[in-house]
């Protein structure tokens, strides 16, 4: 008695290949890669004839090579909605640009231009250039330079100035960033030698001064951004490490993380260190983000004195980190709006972090009217390391669910919508913050809630 074999009911590639439907494909995908898909999908349903699978119909197969190329041509990365109430949301892209910024970016991008091309000579430039002036202006600086994120601006700057020898910090600044990326690792790749002095919780000045020795390249102050601590704590500011680096003719780098150049207690929210008190105090270059709080594209920006950034302009290792010129674009038309003093108006992240909450509650009250849901009292948070525990008080359109996985169902329906509507989930009920969601897409946010919510 024999067995049928149900890997011998599948068709040969030629076979599919001669598909009337498949041959369609071509008019989208090149033959190599319907090809492809072809044999792909094969693959995949050997392995689960292997699992105790039958073997599909002709249609089914041909129904799944065509899903298989819809997939191949849908982009992985997508516009979406962030009704979190995080504005800087890492894993969201972070900083929202402005429509200035996007405009200069799709202007540089779609030609050629003077990246690297001094005009008035007719020479090779530096793409420096185009970033320096607004920087030092903005904060005070001699000399400024951007790599392309600030783990970068660390790495090059304790590369340049203290491989081979010692970098001095306080055991509480040793700070983890997103995606598992430490401080003392990043300090690591760099050749410097790291020495932690201090305790986790209390670090004195007389702690930085027995550490201090011949081979010391640097002290270091990293912000800690990200987590908060409270109690019985001590730490030294900037300016006292300032005098004690000019008395020991050593480096002083500041790293102040999130790029926050405007005031943060005017809109009720603690005071966020800024480059420019920095350097006012002394530090001899100060590293911040271009994309947090600054507001901008993806960028590790560099201010401090000229023989500091000269150097760091000149290390082999600049021309890996460098900025593209898409980027540079967008970053000067985002510094722009500070030098303009339009940063509140322009700016996505500082309009939504002064957008009244009466505002956001009438929106929100619009959205529940949509689906007969209810607005609680809420908190948006900064994000992106800024600000930790602090946060804007908010309206919140609350959608209650049954319980158990209901909850998680609903936040999963919203993000199957196109565009996906990211929200979050509190004691059964899901969330939807306006404070982060642009008005130009309410539209679509009460479109989908209509389709969703039942």
């Amino acid at each position: 008695m024999t067995t049928s074999n149900p890997y011998r009911d599948l068709p040969s590639v030629d076979a599919l290949l001669g598909d009337e439907r498949v041959r369609a494909l071509s008019a989208e995908y090149s033959g190599d890669t319907v090809i492809a898909l072809v044999r792909e999908e094969l693959d995949a349903t050997r392995d689960a004839i292997g699992r105790g699978q039958a073997a599909p119909a002709l249609d089914a197969l041909v129904e799944a090579i065509e899903k298989r190329a819809r997939a191949a041509l849908t982009p992985t990365l997508r516009p979406a909605i962030n009704a979190t109430g995080v504005i800087i949301h890492t894993n969201l892209g972070r900083a929202p640009l402005s429509d200035e910024t996007i405009m200069a970016m799709t202007n540089i991008a779609r030609g050629y231009s003077n990246l690297e091309f001094d005009l008035e000579k007719g020479a090779r430039g530096s793409r420096h250039t185009h970033l320096e002036e607004q920087l030092r202006r903005l904060t005070g600086a001699q000399a400024a330079m951007a790599v392309n994120n600030n783990a970068a601006a660390v790495l090059l700057a304790l590369t340049a100035l203290a491989s081979g020898r010692e970098v001095i910090i306080s055991r509480s600044q040793l700070v983890e960033i997103g995606g598992g990326f430490r401080i003392p690792d990043v300090m690591a790749q760099s050749g410097a030698r790291l020495v932690e002095i201090g305790t986790t919780n209390r670090t004195y000045l007389r702690d930085y001064e027995a550490a201090i020795g011949d081979e010391t390249g640097a002290l270091m102050r990293v912000h800690a951004s990200n987590f908060k601590v409270v109690g019985f704590t001590a730490s030294v500011s900037i300016a006292e490490l300032a005098t004690l680096a000019r008395e020991r003719k050593v480096a002083l780098i500041d790293d102040v993380g999130s790029g926050c150049l405007l005031d943060t207690t005017q809109f009720g929210l603690p005071p966020e260190p800024t480059p420019q008190a920095s350097l006012e105090a002394g530090a001899d270059i100060v590293l911040f983000s271009g994309d947090k709080l600054l507001g901008g594209p993806q960028a590790g920006l560099i201010v401090g004195t000229r023989a500091v950034i000269e150097k760091l302009k000149h290390h082999p290792l600049a021309r890996a980190l460098r900025m593209d010129k898409a980027s540079i674009a967008g970053l000067a038309a985002t510094l722009d709006h500070y030098l303009k003093d339009e940063a509140l108006e322009k700016i996505p992240v500082w309009r939504m972090i002064a957008m009244p909450v009466d505002d956001i509650g009438t929106r929100a009250q619009g959205w529940a009217d949509e689906i007969h849901a209810g607005v609680i009292d809420g908190r948006s948070m900064i994000g992106g390391g800024s600000l930790p525990d602090e946060g804007l008080p908010t309206r919140l359109l609350a959608i209650p669910t049954d319980g158990g996985s209901a909850a998680d169902a609903l936040a999963r329906r919203l993000r199957e919508n196109d565009p996906p509507i990211i929200a979050r989930i509190e004691r059964d009920h899901v969330l939807l913050d306006p404070r982060t969601v642009d008005p130009g897409e309410d539209a679509a946010v009460i479109a989908a809630l209509k389709a969703t919510v039942n």
